[in-house]
């Protein structure tokens, strides 16, 4: 069923599952916070395509709920929240409300199912496993891989690797793990010319 959920639209592509650490400072953006913490709502983070995240922009019709977990002052004294990724939506339309904050109509996809990861990727379980060596203290998203999930694996490696923003949304915009996989061992050679 559609549903309205106000949009932080940013520079990035938000997996299901992933971390997301943000500094509040836009009034918009404060009321955002205020209004899903006092619903127990979530928001839509969506990429943008063409724009800066301070003024006018085109997003990407396809992004992902975030959910807030928690809460922090930054060393500039400005509110700062820490979300996770939950489902991925296709929005359908868009609204700006009097306080400049966008909302989106949108629809959720069913999560992705869990199944095991294949042989054939076991190249990737390798990957997201040294990643998690690097980064798995720093976002408790991270805090119990999941190197045997082919979803789990191929959404944090979507969201780890230094692949380019229109290459992290194709990913995210895949229906199966398997198909996100076949994309990132074709794109590992390429991330691998670049060292």
């Amino acid at each position: 069923m559609p549903e309205t959920l106000p949009l932080f639209p940013l520079k990035t592509v938000l997996f299901p599952g992933g971390p997301l650490r943000l500094r509040i400072f836009e009034p918009r953006y404060i009321d955002l916070v205020r209004e899903c913490t006092q619903n127990g709502t979530e928001f839509g983070v969506c990429l943008i395509v063409d724009g800066e995240e301070t003024s006018a922009q085109t997003t990407a019709t396809i992004g992902t709920t975030a959910r807030i977990t928690d809460f922090f002052t930054g060393e500039d004294g400005l509110l700062g929240i820490d979300a996770i990724g939950v489902d991925r939506f296709e929005m359908s339309s868009t609204n700006v409300r009097d306080n400049g904050l966008a909302e989106g109509e949108m629809t959720r996809w069913e999560p992705e199912p869990s199944i095991p990861l294949a042989s054939e990727y076991s190249v990737l379980g390798t990957i997201a496993g040294r990643l998690m060596e690097q980064v798995g203290d720093a976002f408790s998203a991270y805090a119990d891989p999941q190197l045997e999930d082919a979803t789990w694996v191929s959404c944090r490696l979507a969201e780890l690797l230094p692949l380019e923003l229109a290459q992290k949304q194709l990913l995210l915009e895949c229906r199966e793990p398997e198909l996100r996989l076949d994309q990132l061992m074709q794109l590992l050679p390429t991330l691998q010319s670049d060292e």
